[in-house]
């Protein structure tokens, strides 16, 4: 690989915004036919330097050679025609649009006078198809999944035929069924000579896919290695510029590691908080019994699609349960809207933060107070000055990095927001906190500071209900686990006793 002559070179490439070095010098070359992972924490740059490349922001300093000439995209468009194509972490289409018509218009000159409905469909399959993907491609985008939009908007990149295929998190939405099919896809494409550049947080997707390691933090260009030069820790190391401890006892062995060997005075279960009798709604989920005490993690675990979500919705309020009933401290509770979730001491962090957690158009302060602005009312109003002091209190809290309190949040990274959305709930003081997918698409030193912060807050009181597609996050963070399958449940175990193989052993409907 390294006697290869690159398709690319991005030399001492910098950015500066208001503020803020984003990168500084940063060099970056890429190969035909291999797959080139860009790894760093959230704010370590990677994003920048990729809009860079793809002409959404021009550079500050350096420049960007294509097969030896010189090129300056001037934009996402102007990057395609020269063989450039991105595929992001947050799907760019149209939801309200067809399968085909997301993937296919706009890339024939001809529609100009009228649209070729049914070459325009054959295209779309014959895309698909390469994704080994058949569905009716005359069905809207939004009916589908969040990981079948994924993989069409692969689909429109590898439309223009690219000599460069950017992936920028493509994996964060997909099941492990959908990830190696990804996979063996992305391996057909090196063997035509595409070169991959591979933007993700899944240490293990990294060594099992990538043939180099580009490394980035804060702004800066760490080194590049290749995958066989790397251990895993060391990548870790790299990354985030000290060693982190990813291997902290689960929460149900830690009262046996306290013990010293000494058995602890019994102790009787701590009072429920919340409780579910046989919750359903029509195209939900059906039965879900489940108890949440205080101070304790309930993890839930299922496939993608078993649930998980739907029932984190009904206990929230977003959806009004149709079959059953929310009892908090014993009592009935309606549970008919986030509003009463949130004046019962209830907090949510949405699996997709995007759409559903932060308003992107609003700053970081007014993205922390938002919760508990609606919790006290219009006639409960926060003072600016109160305002400050509590987003202030927070941003120094969770470390949470941005160039002030009123910056838009949009601007601020994944990990960054993911901090922002449960300062959010802090500073409604909550007592319990359901987590949906809330590590998903931020670096591993961020996923250790966030549920850090979660578990010291389930250590003095509150609840917490944590939803991961990542089992062993489950099992970690968890001190029961409830699981889920074909959007029923169908187990509960202590996380304590619990193991990988029999959860998975449940899930496939064998005994635990």
């Amino acid at each position: 690989m390294s006697d290869a002559v690159p398709i690319l070179e991005m030399e001492a490439i910098s950015k500066r915004f208001p503020g803020v070095l984003a990168l500084s010098r940063i060099d970056l070359s890429l190969v035909p036919g291999e797959v080139h992972a860009l790894m760093g924490q959230n704010g370590a740059g990677k994003s920048t330097l990729i809009k860079v490349l793809t002409g959404v922001y021009p550079a500050d300093g350096g420049r960007i050679l294509l097969a030896g000439k010189e090129i300056r995209p001037s934009s996402p468009l102007d990057a395609q025609k020269l063989g450039i194509s991105a595929v992001y972490q947050e799907v760019n289409l149209c939801p309200n649009l067809s399968v085909a018509e997301n993937i296919c218009l706009g890339r024939d000159p001809r529609e100009a006078w009228a649209i070729p409905w049914r070459r325009l469909n054959r295209r779309a399959e014959a895309l698909l198809a390469d994704l080994n993907l058949r569905l009716d491609v005359t069905a809207p985008l939004g009916s589908f999944s969040i990981a079948v939009q994924q993989m069409c908007a692969i689909a429109r990149a590898l439309g223009t035929q690219p000599r460069i295929l950017i992936l920028d998190e493509p994996t964060s939405s997909l099941a492990e069924e959908e990830v190696k099919l990804l996979f063996s896809v992305m391996r057909r494409l090196k063997a035509q000579g595409i070169a991959i550049l591979f933007i993700t947080h899944f240490i293990d997707q990294t060594f099992e896919i990538s043939d180099r390691i580009t490394v980035l933090r804060n702004g800066e260009r760490v080194g590049e290695w290749p995958v066989a030069g790397l251990t895993r820790m060391e990548l870790v190391t790299r990354m985030v510029g000290r060693s982190v401890d990813e291997a902290a006892p689960a929460r149900g062995q830690r009262a046996a590691a306290a013990g010293g060997g000494e058995a602890a005075p019994a102790a009787g279960p701590a009072p429920v908080f919340l409780s579910a009798h046989g919750l359903g709604r029509r195209g939900s989920v059906q039965g879900v019994d489940l108890e949440v005490r205080q101070g304790e993690a309930l993890g839930i675990s299922g496939l993608l699609g078993s649930g998980r979500t739907e029932t984190a919705r009904l206990l929230f309020g977003i959806d009004r349960a149709e079959q059953g009933s929310i009892e908090v401290d014993g009592k009935q509770a309606a549970m008919g809207s986030p509003l009463e979730a949130i004046l019962r001491g209830i907090g949510f962090c949405p699996e997709d933060r995007k759409a559903e957690g932060v308003i992107g158009e609003l700053s970081l302060r007014e993205n922390i107070v938002l919760a508990l602005q609606a919790k006290r009312g219009v006639f409960g109003f926060l003072t600016r000055a109160r305002q400050d002091e509590i987003a202030a209190r927070y941003i120094q809290a969770l470390g949470i990095k941005a160039p002030d309190a009123d910056t838009p949040i949009a601007q601020l990274s994944g990990g960054n927001q993911q901090k922002a959305l449960l300062a959010r709930w802090m500073a409604t003081d909550p007592r319990m906190l359901i987590l949906d997918e809330p590590t998903r698409g931020i670096d591993v030193a961020a996923k250790v500071e966030i549920m850090g912060q979660v578990m010291r807050l389930c250590d003095r009181g509150m609840a917490v209900v944590f939803i991961s597609s990542e089992l062993d996050e489950v099992l970690r963070y968890s001190d029961r686990v409830a699981v889920m399958r074909d959007r029923r449940k169908v187990g509960e175990i202590p996380a304590g006793e619990a193991d990988e193989r029999k959860v998975l052993q449940i899930i496939a409907g064998g005994q635990s």
